[in-house]
């Protein structure tokens, strides 16, 4: 793992490594290493670059419902992530702050989570292809869920 910032916490004792996931896929995405992927979502779209979702056979009946202009709530396991900091210094924030403060990959447990919008669907063939990713390609995709605007703010 790379060094840490100046102003950087580092967690000392080991992470309990006991609960698991189940894989569903993984992402297919223009990015192939951390320099170049962009920051958030709302950068990656100003690329203007697609992503796919592959979605693994046993999964595939999980897709029915979703029709191209779905919005889904994408997670995924940001497997390149550090683990261990529990205070970050992100070159936008030079001030720093905890790990909880931000969006950041690094975290005890690197879930990344985007609103992605389906441009085509391929449900035989496990394959959604999405406006707009902040994820590495290869990226393991742990869950998808619809975005529902109404359960999902308060409105205000």
């Amino acid at each position: 793992m790379s060094g840490i910032r100046a102003g950087e916490i580092r967690l000392e004792s080991p992470l309990d490594m006991r609960a698991t996931l189940c894989f569903i896929g993984h992402i297919e995405s223009p990015w192939t290493d951390r320099a170049t992927c962009p920051r958030n979502l709302r950068a990656a779209r100003e690329t203007g670059q697609p992503a796919t979702l592959h979605i693994a056979p046993d999964f595939r009946p999980a897709l029915d419902g979703i029709t191209p202009g779905a919005l889904l709530v994408a997670l995924y396991w940001m497997h390149d992530a550090r683990r261990d900091l529990l205070r970050q210094v992100p070159r936008h924030r030079p001030e720093g702050a905890g790990t909880f403060a931000l969006r950041s990959p690094a975290r005890p447990n690197p879930i990344g989570m985007g609103v992605v919008r389906v441009l085509e669907i391929d449900p035989t063939g496990g394959r959604l292809l999405i406006d707009a990713i902040d994820a590495l390609d290869g990226t393991p995709l742990i869950d998808l869920k619809p975005h529902m605007a109404l359960a999902d703010c308060d409105g205000g």
